[in-house]
């Protein structure tokens, strides 16, 4: 196995996933040591350090004012992000036209994702992202089937440091009147949205929500434009989909520290990020008392995420506790 395939492995198993905690080089070399196979200089494996690290699609990544690594947040989905900039770019491809453009857009994207977890963790829903589904070798049409993210809200419990222990005695009351044990969120994300993607971005939301309870669409920013405020919610009403916007400036979304770091921040952090936010709900969700199961079980015939999803639901009832969902981990 070549040296960069042993450090993508060995990387992601002891690389810290908080900023905060990284490893310096010096102190990543003597830990690699112990599980490399071969014997490479310092040298070597600085320089593979610095490439990686450069990798979005690589396990490393270097604090942002620093020299220690950590272990690099999941990346963009492909669709999602390709998405995102063909919305942005309507009218104005010249804006989109370069490098660094493209990669504004797609950081501002990670952190309103970022900010979005923080959101439903405050608000003590779990979260599911689709990113198997929407990735490169996805077909487009995927777009129009699954959300970015999925909140979880399981309405009664007791939270402990490892999860939510679900409360009996209102989960049979749940199951006596024929009602689901949780409610299930599709939210589509948008930075931003104009005139010439509006009409995509609320039908995408309804179709890729037909198999939850309810279809919102997430904006991390204001709509100034009254007309265009007035077009966007009489559609929503007309399709029953949610608009909310998070009220957040393209600046003051630039002036965000990077997603791994809004991943991991601290209570006083997550309070003063959440001050930031100007949350409007520009338009009320179509609440369904149940999901789609047509729609579901056409999904879980070809999409293993949607199974992942269903089996992380269906352990965390069998086991009365939800812990956060765990790529690649058993649901229990």
């Amino acid at each position: 196995m070549s040296l960069r395939s042993q450090l993508s492995e060995i990387l992601a198993e002891i690389l810290p996933a908080n900023p905060r905690q990284s490893i310096k080089g010096t102190e990543l070399i003597r830990l690699l040591r112990m599980k490399l196979d071969g014997d490479y200089s310092d040298a070597s494996l600085r320089y593979h350090f610095s490439v990686m690290s450069c990798d979005p699609t690589s396990p490393i990544a270097k604090v942002e004012k620093g020299q220690g690594y950590y272990k690099r947040g999941a990346s963009m989905p492909a669709l999602s992000g390709a998405q995102q900039l063909v919305s942005l770019g309507q009218g104005r491809l010249e804006g989109l036209d370069n490098h660094s453009a493209i990669d504004q857009a797609l950081l501002r994207l990670a952190k309103f994702r970022a900010v979005v977890r923080k959101y439903a963790e405050t608000r003590s829903n779990f979260t599911f992202e689709f990113r198997e589904s929407l990735d490169t070798k996805s077909p487009l049409g995927n777009l129009w089937k699954f959300p970015e993210m999925v909140l979880v809200d399981w309405e009664h419990g007791t939270f402990e440091d490892d999860g939510l222990e679900l409360d009996p005695a209102h989960l049979a009351l749940k199951q006596t009147l024929g009602l689901p044990p949780y409610r299930l969120s599709s939210i589509r994300m948008r930075v931003e949205t104009n005139y010439d993607c509006f009409r995509e971005d609320l039908f995408q939301t309804m179709s890729s929500s037909l198999w939850a309870n309810e279809g919102i669409l997430y904006l991390a920013g204001s709509i100034d434009d009254e007309s265009l405020g007035d077009q966007v919610r009489a559609l929503a009403t007309e399709l029953g989909i949610g608009v909310v916007s998070f009220g957040l400036s393209l600046q003051e979304i630039d002036n965000l520290p990077h997603p791994d770091r809004i991943e991991n921040a601290m209570d006083r952090e997550t309070e003063a990020l959440m001050g930031m936010l100007r949350i409007e709900k520009l338009n009320p969700p179509k609440r369904r008392s149940h999901c789609g199961w047509e729609a579901l079980q056409a999904l879980r015939i070809d999409h293993p995420e949607m199974n992942q999803l269903l089996a992380w639901l269906g352990g965390s009832l069998e086991s009365g506790k939800v812990r956060p969902f765990q790529p690649g981990k058993p649901a229990s």
